[in-house]
């Protein structure tokens, strides 16, 4: 009795320098996670990767969240310790079966019994509250909605979840970064070239090597035909040498003809770390996901290995759907030329892409990504909560499966998906801001928040004239300045449009 007593003691009998020993120890983890995040941050921004530093300040914003769903667990973890529920309720839906309840009865005695055990096991660091929860419960003849272990569990699982993502993400940008990186050989290669400055000769468009590689032909067979070289292509030589240079040169002739030195391996890259800091966020969709996983995870269903293969077969969709935007970019240009001029142009279109929307495949990345981090968490959560025997991790024949396909994901996605996504996403109808640098960014960002305050300002100011004109004119002279300023709303739209094409076209002279 002594002993339980001991265990569970609460903060005002427990010694003064044990409380301050363990509250140092985590306000110093704490801080000393939070400085290196702090450091890593100027670091970034003191040499100019400002995408990269948006994106730690992101995943502060994730940990801020991480530690609003710590406080509001342990701030409820009461409330619905002492939400009480009928014990059929309990036995349905099940995680993991109940062996010691099956053929009994009256399960409720056992029930409670089982509660009271978990009490007692975790009352050395759990609130002692759950007791009288658990007690207020069975003078009711019902249970507790969820035990305190379990809303613990459940804590634990958030933050290696939330750790892991960001961490998988971060591997995946590091490693394809590197093999993105090893595309600026061809880059300076081409900054060197000066042949572009001779006479044109003629090509038959059948001799330019990126025509040879992905253009079989015309019709259903040699449609299907692409199709098949498009999904193996992904697991080999995803981008060649041809297809670099092609793609960077379509890119130039379309949205910045005027420099045909634009450095298109450094704007790829900026566009690749401004897309980071969306990939390392969790977003209210991906929660969701979670949550329904969790609904379907039944003993018996075998949700968590039916589910692995979900991101895999988007993973190869996408991987696909890429090797192809490519093929077709050759198919447009081999079908509408026997013969070129000069150098082999492709024509950049949004048509090539699921929906016309170059950015889904940006989306279906970042839920690639979070389900693979997301199967690896609860793998290594289960592990080390009940064991690899438990009967939640299921037999070797689901696990084993579950670790190559999340290895398989990780590897392709970094070396394959993630490079073929930088490049083949610029052969869409428009470009990106980061075609500009950061300082003529924010210079052109200053212009237009100028001219949009200068605008309402006068805007504003005409309007209050009018109004103070037409109140002692009379109502025909209201309805008249209305007239007016509306038909002075429609004449600004040209003059937008115009300022727009003006900023466009400044973009053919930037790098």
């Amino acid at each position: 009795m002594a002993a339980e007593e001991a265990e569970a003691s609460t903060l005002e009998f427990t010694p003064t320098w044990i409380v301050a020993a363990v509250c140092s120890l985590i306000v110093l983890i704490s801080l000393l996670a939070e400085r290196c995040l702090h450091y890593l941050g100027k670091t970034f921004k003191r040499k100019n990767q400002k995408p990269l530093y948006e994106a730690i300040l992101k995943v502060k914003e994730e940990l801020m969240l991480l530690g609003f769903i710590s406080l509001l667990l342990t701030v409820f973890q009461g409330m619905i310790q002492k939400t009480c529920i009928s014990p059929g309720s309990t036995l349905h839906m099940l995680p993991c079966k109940r062996e010691e309840l099956a053929g009994e009865a009256g399960p409720t005695k056992e029930h409670f019994v089982t509660a009271s055990q978990i009490i007692g096991r975790i009352g050395r660091r759990l609130l002692s509250d759950g007791a009288a929860g658990v007690e207020i419960c069975r003078q009711k003849g019902k249970v507790p909605l969820m035990s305190l272990e379990a809303i613990h569990q459940l804590h634990v699982f958030i933050f290696v979840l939330a750790i892991m993502h960001v961490v998988f993400s971060v591997l995946t940008m590091v490693l394809g970064g590197a093999k993105i990186h090893q595309w600026k050989q061809w880059e300076d290669a081409i900054q060197k070239d000066n042949a572009g400055n001779g006479p044109k000769k003629v090509t038959g468009v059948h001799n330019f090597e990126f025509i040879r590689e992905h253009f079989k032909g015309i019709g259903k067979d040699y449609r299907i035909l692409s199709w098949l070289q498009s999904f193996f292509k992904q697991f080999y030589g995803s981008v060649g040498k041809s297809d670099y240079t092609t793609m960077r040169l379509g890119f130039i002739m379309t949205h910045c003809r005027g420099n045909l030195k634009f450095d298109f391996h450094k704007y790829m890259l900026r566009v690749l770390e401004s897309d980071f800091k969306k990939v390392v966020g969790i977003s209210w969709y991906l929660w969701v996901f979670v949550v329904i996983f969790l609904l379907l995870n039944v003993n018996g269903w075998h949700t968590y290995f039916w589910i692995a293969f979900i991101p895999l077969i988007l993973l190869l969709a996408v991987g696909t759907k890429l090797e192809h935007v490519i093929a077709q970019l050759a198919q447009d240009v081999a079908e509408k030329n026997s013969a070129i001029e000069g150098d082999l142009i492709v024509k950049p279109s949004d048509d090539h892409f699921w929906f016309g929307r170059p950015r889904i495949v940006l989306f279906l990345i970042h839920f690639i990504l979070f389900q693979n981090a997301f199967e690896i968490a609860f793998f290594f959560w289960i592990l080390t909560t009940y064991g690899f025997n438990s009967c939640i991790m299921g037999q070797v024949v689901f696990i084993v499966p579950r670790l190559v396909i999340g290895l398989i994901i990780q590897l392709l996605c970094s070396y394959s998906t993630l490079p073929l996504y930088a490049i083949v996403t610029q052969m869409g109808s428009s470009y990106k801001k980061e075609i500009f640098n950061e300082h003529v960014q924010q210079g052109v960002l200053g212009w237009a928040q100028k001219v949009k305050l200068k605008k309402g300002f006068k805007k504003n100011n005409t309007t209050a004239e009018s109004t103070s004109t037409a109140e002692s004119a009379g109502p025909s002279a209201k309805i008249e300045m209305i007239k007016r300023t509306s038909g002075e709303g429609n004449d600004t739209t040209p003059l937008n449009e115009q300022r727009g094409k003006e900023t466009s076209s400044a973009g053919e002279s930037i790098e």
